[in-house]
């Protein structure tokens, strides 16, 4: 009797275990309604309240009650570049000028005659005696003698006789074609070739333009 009522509750079960299979498969599910609630689908206001509710989720929270231009970022300011202060060029030291060699005013014991110089010429400069000069180096009045011939200078030979400046001084003179420093200094005749240079600030070979000016100290 017991296996008969255990083998019928089993039958049983498994009626409805295949019952419920069967309407699984046959039927679909039925749809969640969607307006729970709203018998004629849902309100305006109500669908405009989530739209707005969600938009405002999408957004970023904002502090103070502030507007869009305000949750910007600041645009930095550019900062004016510093310009650097001009550096004042220094000014190029100005050479020495070099220093005359000291004019030597001392007769020497013998001279060298250069171009347009002549015995007469050395007297007045060294004041001697020009007769003195001719007759200790065996020349006489009148007699022309070459550059580049050594003389001797006597000493002890008397001062010059007469004038010694051919021309008045301290002036200025142009320089004629061919003029040297020592032919000009024979023009004055007193005057050192040495001073005339030195007053110039040129060497007394230097060479010397027509219609150069130059002092005679």
């Amino acid at each position: 009797m017991k296996k008969t009522i255990l083998w019928m509750g089993f039958v049983l079960l498994l009626t409805l275990a295949l019952g419920a299979c069967t309407r699984s498969a046959s039927g679909p599910m039925p749809p969640t309604p969607t307006n729970v609630g709203f018998p004629n689908g849902v309100p305006t206001e109500v669908g405009n309240i989530g739209a707005t509710q969600t938009a405002a989720a999408a957004l970023p929270a904002q502090s103070g009650g502030g507007n869009k231009e305000e949750l910007q970022a600041p645009t930095a300011v550019p900062q004016p570049t510093a310009v650097p202060a001009a550096t004042a060029t220094p000014k190029p030291t100005p050479k020495p000028k070099p220093k005359p060699k000291p004019i030597v005013t001392s007769v020497p014991n013998t001279y060298v005659l250069h171009k347009d110089e002549f015995p007469y010429c050395l007297a007045r400069r060294f004041n001697i005696n020009p007769d003195a000069l001719l007759a200790v180096n065996g020349l006489v009045r009148g007699q022309f003698v070459y550059p580049g011939t050594r003389l001797t200078i006597p000493k002890n030979a008397g001062p010059f006789p007469y004038q010694r400046a051919l021309r008045a001084h301290p002036t200025t003179y142009t320089v004629q074609g061919g003029e040297t420093f020592y032919s000009i200094a024979c023009l004055f005749g007193d005057v050192w070739p040495e001073a005339i240079a030195a007053a110039n600030g040129m060497s007394v070979n230097a060479h010397l333009t027509p219609g150069q000016t130059i002092k005679i100290p």
